[in-house]
């Protein structure tokens, strides 16, 4: 019986997220056509993290006939307790294992390695010969030819795509249960769902630094797809969801998508979808969206607030529409050829705050943007900085809320019309784009931080990741997470709910809710507001209390001690 394994090393792309607590739809689709074409096929699924763990995992790769490995970043950012596979442990990895077949996908196969902004694609891997097909088109297309050929890879076509969407609906049912084998299955995983891809702004090219247009015009999957890929997912055990790998969640089945640079909306087939795959996945615990153009939502105002309502709706609260906005610079943006400009942005971001800035029932707003600026773009200037600072300080004047800034250096593609220049823009501001970002977090990201989640605001369903000295870090499950940093050393993969007592530039610090007073350790305790290392210290030496009355007698001042009651419980 053939043996294959797939090696998920985990990738970042514009439109799709792949590091945990995400898994890609990579995996899902490339085990769907494996068994699609044989079901008796031994498949085998590894994780970066479980190779890192347990190097052990290398005597069964090499026992493998062929090996798919996934991996490669074009736009990296910033991770908690996982992070992408580096071409060099690729290479350490696999230069080590020959004779199963090894075959690359992925971004990495296709452009290269982002590491950072700022940087050049790394073409590292292809320069080494550690693979022996990389694979330019879609991967779960060309696998049959593959088997079929009996591994004769002279006879594969790596360019192969797919003819439409629907195409992939059988490899995404059937592909559904390798979900199993992920580590972060019994923990918090959550599928990327692929809605469409292709971007309408082909049409005129796209934006100069985007790999989309490539993808040619949108190719949207019919709802039914979705729905059932959702379906079979929610049975496997799945309880999160995120439609997350298309350019616009908003564009999704928008008319005339295929002649229009900005295609009209279309709120019917959004409700459909989203009411759908509630009545698939009735218990589900997380859906949140990702992408969201604001040139659509500004020149479609009234379709685009019914698209809001429906999300709303059906979604769960602490949902992120990550806008790109690259710059407010009228010269970058026609340059560039970008997709709004300032008063765009501004619009669409006064239109979801007018309907999902209220708080949900986790304690985080229903629905709010997240803003992406670009920079080492064509035709930057010093005054580029100045047009995007002063753009977020009228957001912040306006009492507009943003759920996320996310600031970022370039990472030229092969193919994009920003190929051409590089990193000559970005090397030419280099201390400015680091005086920038300071400013931002200190004048910016703090205060609207401070509007949207008040001390004392109760946040909900927060799940412990990595512990760093006294400090433990968690997020709830979901698009773009807040990082919470929790006083004290505490049990990982752990739910619970804190309090906010303080603010980082893009954290919060915040308290177990309620905190066990009897039981909490010494430096959870002291973080209590009004307590500090004395009172923490009589706590500690006087508990366990039996009632708040004998609480309140061990403190020396009772107006503090009833402060403080709303802290914790006694049990």
């Amino acid at each position: 019986m053939m043996k294959i394994t797939i090696f998920d090393g985990y990738i970042d792309e514009p439109t799709c997220l792949g590091v945990p607590p995400f898994i890609s739809p990579y995996p899902r689709y490339i085990a769907g056509a494996i068994w699609s074409y044989n079901k008796y096929i031994d498949l085998k699924y590894f994780t970066i993290d479980q190779i890192r763990k347990d190097p052990n995992i290398n005597i069964i790769l090499k026992e493998s006939d062929l090996i798919f490995i996934i991996a490669g970043s074009s736009v990296p950012g910033k991770y908690l307790s996982s992070y992408p596979a580096s071409p060099q442990e690729l290479i350490n990895i696999f230069n080590t294992i020959e004779n199963p077949i090894k075959i690359l996908c992925g971004p990495a196969a296709k452009y290269g390695f982002g590491f950072s902004g700022g940087h050049n694609i790394n073409r590292i891997l292809s320069e080494n010969k550690v693979f022996d097909l990389n694979i330019k088109g879609d991967v779960e297309v060309i696998i049959s030819d593959i088997i079929t050929n009996k591994n004769d890879l002279d006879k594969v076509d790596i360019f192969k795509n797919r003819d439409n969407a629907h195409e992939i609906f059988n490899y995404s049912i059937k592909g559904s249960k390798i979900v199993k084998q992920h580590p972060n299955y019994h923990k918090q995983l959550i599928t990327e769902i692929e809605t469409y891809r292709g971007c309408s702004r082909s049409i005129v090219g796209g934006c100069s630094f985007c790999c989309e247009p490539f993808k040619g015009l949108p190719d949207f999957r019919p709802i039914n797809d979705i729905v059932n890929e959702i379906k079979t997912l929610y049975i496997s055990g799945i309880r999160h969801f995120r439609l997350g790998n298309q350019p616009c969640i908003f564009s999704y089945m928008s008319r005339d998508s295929s002649k229009k640079e900005f295609p009209i909306p279309n709120p019917d087939a959004i409700l459909r979808l989203f009411k759908g795959i509630r009545n698939a996945a009735p218990n589900l615990l997380t859906l949140h969206i990702d992408n969201a153009n604001p040139g659509i939502i500004s020149k479609y105002p009234n379709e685009c607030k019914e698209i809001a309502k429906t999300i709303i709706k059906y979604h769960t609260p602490g949902d992120v529409a990550a806008f790109g906005v690259e710059s407010v610079d009228p010269i970058v943006i026609k340059n560039n050829n970008l997709k709004a400009n300032a008063n765009d942005v501004f619009n669409a971001i006064k239109l979801l705050n007018s309907v999902g800035s209220n708080i949900g029932k986790n304690g985080m707003p229903e629905l709010l943007p997240g803003l992406n600026f670009l920079f080492g773009l064509k035709g930057e200037t010093i005054l580029t900085y100045n047009m995007n600072f002063d753009f977020l300080k009228r957001i912040l004047d306006n009492n507009l809320l943003i759920r996320r800034l996310n600031i970022r250096q370039v990472i030229p593609i092969p193919r994009t019309p920003l190929y051409e220049i590089g990193n000559k823009v970005i090397k030419k501001h280099k201390m400015e784009f680091k005086k920038f970002k300071k400013s931002i977090k200190e004048n910016i990201e703090r205060p609207i931080l401070k509007k949207m989640l008040p001390i004392g605001n109760i946040i909900s369903d927060v799940y412990t990741e990595l512990n760093m000295g006294n400090i433990t870090f968690g997020r709830q499950v979901g698009s773009y997470p807040l990082l919470i940093g929790i006083p004290g050393k505490l049990p990982l993969n752990t739910k619970m709910n804190v309090k906010v007592i303080d603010y980082g530039f893009r954290s919060i610090t915040a308290l177990p809710f309620p905190i066990d007073i009897n039981k909490s350790n010494s430096t959870t305790i002291k973080s209590i507001p009004n307590i500090g290392r004395k009172r923490a210290t009589r706590i500690l030496l006087k508990r366990p209390f039996a009632s708040k009355k004998e609480f309140i007698n061990a403190l020396d001042d009772s107006e503090i001690a009833e402060k403080v009651l709303e802290y914790i419980a006694i049990n």
